[in-house]
């Protein structure tokens, strides 16, 4: 077992957890250990999740983590393998099992995480924003409701009731009560992710959690793994990951269902409107479906192909002074600021004249326009000592009370920048319909290794576009083609309109443009959906 005195370094820490891990497990009973649902999520899945949960937070935010199931911290490990040091600014944990928590809290000694001893249910959320978390992951206790004894039953259900105001139905296992217990331990627009048992999206005790993830917050993403599939080696349950964000839905929202492969490489992904989505419905199907009406059925939505199903699309950078962290090839020069912090980057759409960015032999664009985004990692110290250029450039943005903006103030350090390689496409975020210009939205062609200011959307290939784009490279072009052929209304229909005609369309909106065309292009990967969509109910 670990002892104070034999604690590790974290880089050293996960090998160390796992057999800690063994350990523990084989002091019990298989009995014991599934009365109280205790099944540690594997390393592999559990860096799955952290990376998955990464990708969904802005680059700059500092993470207030909990796991309220903590076991010896698989979760938490992977968190500090994940996410950089420094961005995670408290985390905190609890385990009801002395077994398992004592040797986690001296494994994890050396760290700033908080481990309690104690019932998660039991204890009294914070009653401060501040003091909320805005990152849980949770591998909940999985205890069927017989396990759980009468008097607990009934003080969940009325906990339940009093944070959420939803009567849960008895027949629900303790995870689900976990589930809609969090609900006040996070802060408002906090993310969540569960690892949960997938049964919940088909039996009657289920809809109160449905009618939750519905209802009271906006429900992003479910995952599920097939049924083959089992995440863990001692418990045959089929899992599924829920990811929700802590705020009401709009009524255009649309969720993410995957299914098959891995979380971040699923089989096949569909994006459905909230509002096709009932709690008295079942979420998946049984063996017995096997076509896309079947699927279709299943959710009661229109199964047409979308970007989404082809592109991963994201905002590009925020960089909450484009004045300052944007610069010209002559101001870089006359700054002297070394060429390993300078990206490129494209500038704002009004000064693009072309919808096709062709590119130097360095990967800069060929632009009339050419301009740099400052991005450096490095801590102060470094800066000041070993780039004194940069270093009195920074301050003069300090001068400027720069570092004390919004943005820069959820960045570590102050003057780096949101992760974003350049896209081979991208959108125009916002545009007017004229009688002189028929499309508001503009899709571009970036031959380019520029990265793109957030007044544009980011169009990244999904592996199976990804890997047709290498086989057949002029496809992108031709995608690009059809892309800026689409009917004005496609786009405007998914976006929004502003006094004096001003569209805007956001990511999430973008994605669910039907481009059913492109899939002519590509029938290998019409073909490849096809053979998912049969299989998304198996």
């Amino acid at each position: 077992m670990i002892t104070p005195a034999t604690s590790p370094n974290l880089r050293d820490i996960e090998p160390l957890r796992l057999t800690l891990q063994t350990q523990l497990d084989a002091a019990k009973t298989q009995e014991a250990r599934n009365r109280l649902g205790q099944f540690a999520t594997p390393t592999a899945l559990a860096t799955d999740i952290m990376t998955c949960a990464r990708g969904m937070l802005p680059d700059s935010e500092v993470i207030r983590f909990l796991d309220p199931a903590f076991g010896t911290g698989s979760f938490y490990s992977a968190l500090t393998r994940v996410f950089p040091p420094g961005r995670v600014a408290r985390a905190t944990g609890f385990e009801i099992d002395p077994h398992y928590g004592q040797q986690a809290q001296q494994l994890w000694q050396t760290t700033s995480l908080r481990l309690e001893l104690a019932d998660f249910t039991r204890v009294t959320p914070p009653t401060v924003d501040d003091e909320r978390v805005n990152l849980l992951i949770c591998n909940p206790p999985y205890v069927r409701h017989h396990h759980i004894p009468a008097d607990q039953k009934a003080r969940l259900l009325a906990l339940v009731r009093q944070e959420t105001g939803i009567q849960l139905n008895g027949l629900a296992g303790l995870y689900c009560y976990f589930m809609l217990l969090s609900h006040p331990w996070m802060a408002d627009g906090g993310l969540a992710g569960w690892l949960i048992p997938s049964e919940f999206m088909d039996v009657n005790y289920g809809r109160q959690v449905k009618r939750y993830l519905l209802e009271q917050v906006t429900l992003l993403r479910l995952h599920r793994f097939r049924p083959e599939d089992v995440q863990f080696c001692d418990a045959m349950v089929s899992s599924v990951v829920v990811w929700f964000k802590k705020e009401r839905p709009r009524p255009d929202h649309v969720v993410e269902f995957s299914f098959g492969g891995s979380l971040n490489q699923p089989t096949v992904t569909k994006r459905i409107p909230v509002g096709k989505l009932s709690a008295n419905a079942k979420w998946t199907g049984n063996s017995t479906l096997a076509d896309k009406a079947d699927v279709k059925s299943l959710v009661d939505a229109p199964l047409e192909t979308t970007l989404s199903d082809l592109f991963q699309i994201k905002r590009g950078i925020a960089t909450g002074a484009n004045d300052f962290f944007v610069v010209g090839v002559e101001q870089a020069i006359d700054l002297g600021l070394p060429r390993q912090f300078l990206t490129p980057i494209l500038p704002s759409p009004r000064y693009l004249e072309t919808d096709e960015v062709l590119a130097d032999e360095e990967g800069n664009p060929r632009l009339k326009v050419q301009l740099f985004l400052i991005n450096c990692g490095l801590p102060e110290a470094r800066v000041r000592g070993e780039y004194p250029t940069l270093w009195r450039y920074l301050q003069s943005g300090q001068e400027r009370g720069l570092h004390q903006r919004y943005l820069a103030t959820h960045r570590t350090p102050w003057y780096l920048q949101e992760t974003r390689p350049a896209a081979p496409l991208l959108c125009t975020y916002m545009g007017r319909q004229t009688h002189d210009k028929a499309r508001p939205f503009r899709f571009i062609l970036n031959h380019s290794l520029a990265t793109a200011p957030n007044v544009y959307l980011m169009l990244y290939p999904r592996p199976l576009l990804a890997a047709e784009l290498t086989r057949e490279p002029n496809l992108l072009r031709s995608i690009w083609r059809m892309l800026n052929q689409l009917p004005p209304q496609a786009l405007i229909g998914e976006g929004r309109v502003y006094g004096g005609g001003l569209h805007k369309i956001e990511p999430a909106e973008l994605a669910n443009t039907p481009v059913d065309g492109i899939m002519r292009l590509t029938p290998a990967i019409s073909q490849n959906l096809s053979k998912q969509l049969s299989l998304f109910s198996v």
